[in-house]
């Protein structure tokens, strides 16, 4: 069984503010630091860290090599990223702010380069059974998860950044989802303001929106992130919540694609689900008193 992250490969450009910009304001920052990220990446260096052998693909430009090095440190195969002398790497700006909390400036770049010719030459190392991680920083995904349902891999998305994008897919095609609370109201229309409390409680199959993703995709298990009142895991048999590890967080910027990597850590290495939350919950609280995304996310042996 292997697992393939099919994903973005960015150049964060992170600034320190005192607040979030508003609109019209000019504001000095205290510091810029430039660190590889990208969703995709990120959840690789995830992977890899928490000891997953793991494929990635994607596309950089000429600027992005140090961060094939950084893979390749994790530990991640980078041999189906593509270098492109005709395009940048895809980069984002990042304002982070005295509480930790950050927004993000993202431009596609080379990751809106992905043919089908390269998912197709991808694919074919690749069989049914493995994984298959994609998150919506990229073209092409629509082949992407068709061609992947084809060959009978196991399709997992985290539908981030959600635009009307994730409406052009097959998420019949998903096997797991993983999102958080603004990710799913979007994705069934359903509010999860108005469930705020009843997510502290233990009383979660009343929930309307875990009802709305049951009914909208019945085949698929869900992992839905709450920021404060933890993450929760269902499928149409079984509902597993898990609480969060409380610590000062300096910077969030990669909290939810470390919890991605370290749960399909434990996912393929055949952990109950309760251990695999629970383990993703440990990492993403580590990653959190860190600066920067890919370099922030732990190693197998600082989580245990």
């Amino acid at each position: 069984m292997k697992v393939l992250n099919f994903g973005s490969l960015n150049i964060d450009y992170v600034y320190k503010v005192d607040h979030i910009l508003l609109k019209g304001e000019t504001q000095a920052s205290s510091s810029r630091n430039i660190f590889a990220g990208g969703k995709g990446l990120n959840q690789s260096i995830a992977l890899g860290r928490a000891g997953v052998k793991t494929w990635h693909a994607g596309c950089i430009g000429e600027d992005g090599r140090f961060m094939v090095e950084l893979l390749a440190e994790a530990g991640v195969d980078s041999s189906f990223v593509k270098v492109l002398t005709d395009s940048p790497s895809g980069h984002t700006v990042i304002q982070n702010d005295k509480d930790g909390d950050n927004c993000i400036l993202l431009y596609g770049g080379a990751n809106q380069r992905i043919t089908k010719e390269q998912i197709d030459e991808t694919l074919e190392g690749f069989a049914a059974g493995d994984y298959l991680v994609l998150q919506n920083e990229i073209s092409e995904l629509p082949y992407l998860i068709e061609k992947a349902h084809e060959k009978g891999l196991r399709i997992v998305l985290n539908p981030a950044p959600m635009n009307e994008n994730i409406q052009k897919l097959k998420l019949s095609y998903v096997d797991l989802f993983l999102l958080n609370e603004v990710e799913a109201s979007q994705l069934t229309g359903v509010s999860y303001e108005k469930e705020k409390e009843l997510f502290q409680t233990d009383e979660l199959e009343k929930s309307e929106l875990i009802g709305a993703l049951r009914r909208s995709f019945p085949k698929a298990a869900v992992v839905l992130t709450l920021g404060s009142a933890g993450s929760v895991y269902f499928d149409e048999d079984q509902l597993i919540r898990q609480g969060i590890y409380e610590v000062k967080a300096v910077d969030t910027t990669a909290a939810g694609d470390t919890f991605t990597g370290y749960f399909l850590a434990g996912m393929t290495e055949g952990l109950p689900i309760k251990e695999s939350l629970d383990l993703a919950a440990k990492a993403s609280s580590i990653t959190v008193t860190r600066p920067g995304a890919a370099p922030s996310i732990p190693r197998r042996e600082e989580v245990i």
